[in-house]
């Protein structure tokens, strides 16, 4: 839609008007509040993503709404900018080996009667945290339910917005087996034909919250389990660092970080050991 939105002239007339200053202070702006790096060469998609912002404000330039952001000191707009930039691909059971570490090596050594407490700290638009919900009501035997307790977690508002109403196009609940779908999803009727939404025993497991990885000190909490991925990619190695250490410290005894097959943590100082591709765990000493 981006191509086809800046080859259509709309943004390549924006992208014009557009200043190196102007650019510099928004690729500065969502650095410091959001880690995501952004660069010149990304002037065009910027401008495209930014669009429907200055268009709902009636801006007549970026000069004018970046000053719209600054000056609003409820946040609003701020939120609104890094919704726009912030990437939300995601699917359900993404990376599927996790799910199968969490279901025959992580889950099961949690025993006892203390919650099992699971943080997704990138949950996107909801279809991770519901497939970690999934993978531990099939893991665990139904009376320990309850023990179960999942945090999600995200910088985009609109994202978030998703989540919580657990509702989907049946296209995107496509390859979730068969038997799973029936047991967690609820087919939509009449005018919900064509949608699918997570069910209400799952969506009751999830605590759905807008959270800023750089900006989280100390949560008062620790999880067993954190699901961190596919955001660290967008981060220079100094935010990287701040975000890894911060997820140790919220790692609970001999807790698992899951992290994308497309991050490393290669340069990034940490006492955790590498138990799995793109899996690591809390060393106690």
């Amino acid at each position: 839609m981006i191509d086809r939105e800046v080859a259509g002239g709309t943004a390549l007339d924006a992208v014009s008007r557009i200043s190196d200053a102007e650019l510099a202070r928004i690729v500065k702006l969502v650095y410091e509040r959001s880690g995501i790096t952004l660069h010149a060469g990304k002037r065009a998609l910027i401008v495209a993503r930014l669009q429907s912002r200055m268009r709902a404000g009636a801006f007549a330039s970026f000069s004018d709404y970046l000053h719209a952001v600054e000056r609003d000191t409820s946040g609003v707009e701020l939120c609104g900018l890094l919704d726009a930039i912030a990437t939300n691909h995601t699917s359900f059971f993404r990376e599927e080996q996790h799910f199968r570490l969490l279901q025959t090596r992580v889950l099961p050594a949690l025993t006892g009667p203390t919650p099992i407490r699971i943080w997704s700290a990138a949950c996107s638009s909801g279809e991770e945290p519901t497939s970690i919900v999934v993978t531990a009501f099939e893991t665990l035997p139904p009376d320990e339910h309850r023990r179960l307790r999942v945090v999600a977690s995200d910088l985009s508002t609109k994202a978030l917005a998703t989540a919580r109403r657990g509702v989907y196009p049946m296209d995107r609940v496509s390859s979730i087996p068969l038997d799973l779908l029936r047991k967690y999803f609820e087919r939509g009727l009449g005018a919900q034909k064509g949608l699918a939404r997570v069910s209400a025993t799952v969506r009751r497991t999830i605590e759905y919250r807008h959270q800023n990885l750089l900006e989280i000190t100390d949560m008062g909490e620790r999880f067993d389990v954190i699901f961190c991925r596919n955001v660290m990619i967008y981060f220079d190695l100094g935010a990287q660092q701040r975000v890894v250490s911060m997820l140790e410290r919220h790692l609970a005894p001999h807790g698992h970080l899951f992290i994308s097959h497309a991050e490393t943590l290669n340069g990034v100082s940490h006492r955790m050991r590498w138990v799995a591709p793109a899996v690591y765990q809390r060393v106690t000493t």
